[in-house]
This record gives C-alpha cells, sequence and structure tokens, in this order.
C-alpha cells in the first residue's frame, strides 16, 4: 500500500500541506535549533511555494526555487548542479523541502554542502530502507533526528487539497551541522492545530 512508482523522467511533484512543513519548524523550534523570525532558509524544490510560504512563517528569509517553472514567479535553478540558474545569494542556515523521492540522497549530499546549520528532508518513511542506502547515506552521514508523522499527510500530484486519504507514511529526517548519532521521535497529532483555511485558498 505504500509504494508509490515514478517514471525515471518525472519531476515527482507532489505538493506539501502546509501544515506539515509548520510542524517542522515547531519541532526544529522545541529542540532548540531555530528561533522564530530569525535565519535563512533555501526550499529548492519548491513547486508553487507550498512549503515555501509557511517556512516565512518561522525564518527570517526565505529564498525558495525549483527545477521546473510552474508558473508562479519563482526562480528555475537545479539545486543538484551548482552554477544553473539563480542561486540563494548567500549560504543558508537551513535547506528544508521535500525531495524527487529518487533524487532524495543527492539532495541530502548538496544540502550538506550549502547549508550552514542543517538540513530537512520530507521523504516517505521507505526512505529509510534500502541497504545501498544504508551504505552510502545513512552509514556515512546519519541523520541527527528521525521525526515521524503520527499521522497520515495527504499529497497529491500537482495540487493541494484539504480533502483525500494516503496509504502512504512520511517523516521528517534532519542532518544538524556537527551533530552525531540519530535521534528518533514521533510528530504527535497537530493537523487539526496547524491547518489553516487561508492555506487552500
Amino acid at each position: 500500500m505504500s509504494r508509490r512508482v515514478e517514471p525515471i523522467d518525472s519531476l515527482d511533484f507532489f505538493v506539501t500541506p502546509p501544515w506539515a512543513t509548520r510542524a517542522l519548524c515547531e519541532m526544529l523550534g522545541a529542540a532548540g535549533l531555530i528561533t522564530p523570525g530569525l535565519g535563512t532558509v533555501w526550499e529548492p524544490a519548491a513547486g508553487m511555494g507550498h512549503m515555501a510560504a509557511p517556512l516565512a512563517e518561522y525564518f527570517g528569509e526565505v529564498w525558495a526555487s525549483d527545477v521546473h517553472d510552474y508558473g508562479v514567479g519563482l526562480p528555475t535553478a537545479d539545486f543538484l548542479i551548482p552554477g544553473t540558474g539563480p542561486r540563494c545569494p548567500r549560504r543558508p542556515d537551513w535547506v528544508i523541502t521535500n525531495p524527487p523521492f529518487r533524487l532524495g540522497q543527492a539532495f541530502v549530499e548538496r544540502a550538506g554542502q550549502v547549508a550552514v546549520e542543517g538540513c530537512a528532508m520530507l521523504v516517505r518513511t521507505a526512505f529509510l530502507e534500502g541497504v545501498s542506502r544504508f551504505q552510502d547515506l545513512y552509514r556515512v552521514r546519519p541523520p541527527a533526528f528521525v521525526w515521524q508523522f503520527t499521522e497520515r499527510v495527504p499529497m497529491h500530484r500537482g495540487k493541494l487539497t484539504a480533502t483525500g486519504s494516503t496509504a502512504t507514511a512520511y517523516c521528517w529526517l534532519v542532518w544538524v551541522a556537527g551533530a552525531e548519532g540519530t535521534g528518533f521521535g514521533w510528530i504527535p497529532p497537530c493537523r487539526k492545530r496547524l491547518e489553516r483555511a487561508s492555506d487552500y485558498a
């Protein structure tokens, strides 16, 4: 039920509900990793800006871009290829995004080169599996935190909707500069509290 297969050339554009981004920011704040209203963040797979908007509620400055032009005025740049398109004007404190599943590891590695303080990736929980991913990523550079959603986070291809369901489980993986070891935690039920009617306007 949790398997979602995308063509190799797919943009894998599944819109992140804003409440799921707010949940991450609250977890980061509770862990003392961010101070509301301060810091810079780059969202490099921004799509139509549904993650960038709630990030702006917690960070002092948000830079958003995407490899594809979705017609909302965001800069077009390939995050994985330095020098292509507009760049974040300076090294951001954080890189936070929902990367294409098949490029998730590459996004983590690139974010580690770019961000000063850390990065967070919203991934299917199945991303934690895989021998090659363990050998090439987790064993070499384990995340500081794995924060598993207790609620399902419904994502739909190319659109944001307040309705719908999903059989896919998601978690946030967080890397913090200088951190050692991996802490696991659950994101308590929070959709009702963090969701805004204006998110779907």
